[in-house]
């Protein structure tokens, strides 16, 4: 691996281009480098399929579903998943525990609602000992998203085990509550980092939970009340993004939404921005 980025660090442009000119067919084998030593870094975004093991019975048995990079319904992660494709990084998931093996090779973990007891029979909370394994691999240099949801569709007692390390804390309440389609302007929410989001300038968001801040966190998304409903932090070498929602799924960045809001864009945005603090 170390070898691998000495060559990474090498190679660029200006190489390329002057062995163009003197040696035409080793620019080739320059540019391969190039792009296996890319590969080399670890830029994989990893969903969590652990924490959120939702089913629903089909005509063809139990399926799983909500929040899948492979769903391309409305409850899917596929647009979200080909800003991150679109960007050259790869999709990954993860159906067990995160470990210091398993989070290996990841650049984004996404951990998205984890299960409750009406969500799963019987759901893998996040412990104390997952919370100290990916607060030590974000300390490293790990990029995790943590999208939680109302408090009626999602464990936070267990959620906020995790978001403490970081010094953040998911509320116990709703905010952005829409009543029906004809109502999407209630979902409006208030962008208060332009670093993140570049492009888009109106984002929706539906029914919700705040969160509280504490340490170096700041705010980057509120809503029409003045709460915090998605922040970022530093950790160590790296970052956490936190929103109270799972938000970016495929029912509200597929042009569902009314006229002027963008979360198609923020998707993509945000994609980017994740990628940008990777060490």
């Amino acid at each position: 691996m170390q070898g691998d980025h000495q060559i990474y660090q090498m190679i660029n442009s200006k190489s390329i281009s002057m062995y163009k000119v003197i040696y035409p067919g080793f620019a080739g084998i320059l540019i391969l480098l190039l792009a296996i030593a890319g590969v080399a870094q670890g830029q994989t975004v990893t969903l969590d399929y652990y924490f959120n093991h939702e089913s629903h019975h089909t005509a063809d048995g139990d399926q799983r579903y909500h929040y899948l990079w492979e769903d391309h319904a409305n409850t899917g992660f596929s647009i979200w998943g080909n800003s991150f494709k679109q960007l050259g990084m790869t999709l990954r998931t993860l159906e067990t525990a995160p470990t210091e093996v398993n989070l290996k090779g990841t650049s984004i973990y996404i951990i998205v609602d984890p299960d409750n007891s009406k969500e799963s029979p019987q759901p893998n909370y996040i412990l104390e000992k997952d919370a100290v394994n990916i607060s030590k691999w974000v300390k490293a240099g790990g990029i995790l998203v943590m999208m939680a949801n109302d408090s009626a569709n999602v464990e936070l007692p267990h959620l906020n085990i995790l978001a403490g390390k970081f010094g953040l804390h998911f509320n116990n309440d709703l905010q952005n509550h829409v009543i029906d389609d004809a109502h999407f302007n209630d979902g409006t929410a208030i962008i208060t980092d332009m670093g993140i989001f570049k492009t888009a300038t109106k984002v929706f968001l539906k029914d919700v939970c705040s969160i509280q801040l504490t340490g170096e966190a700041k705010a980057v998304l509120k809503s029409a009340n003045g709460a915090v409903i998605a922040c970022k932090t530093r950790y160590g070498k790296g970052t956490v993004f936190a929103v109270g929602d799972p938000w970016l799924y495929n029912e509200y960045v597929n042009g569902r939404l009314t006229t002027g809001f963008e979360n198609d864009k923020a998707a993509a945005d945000l994609a980017l921005w994740l990628k940008k603090q990777i060490p």
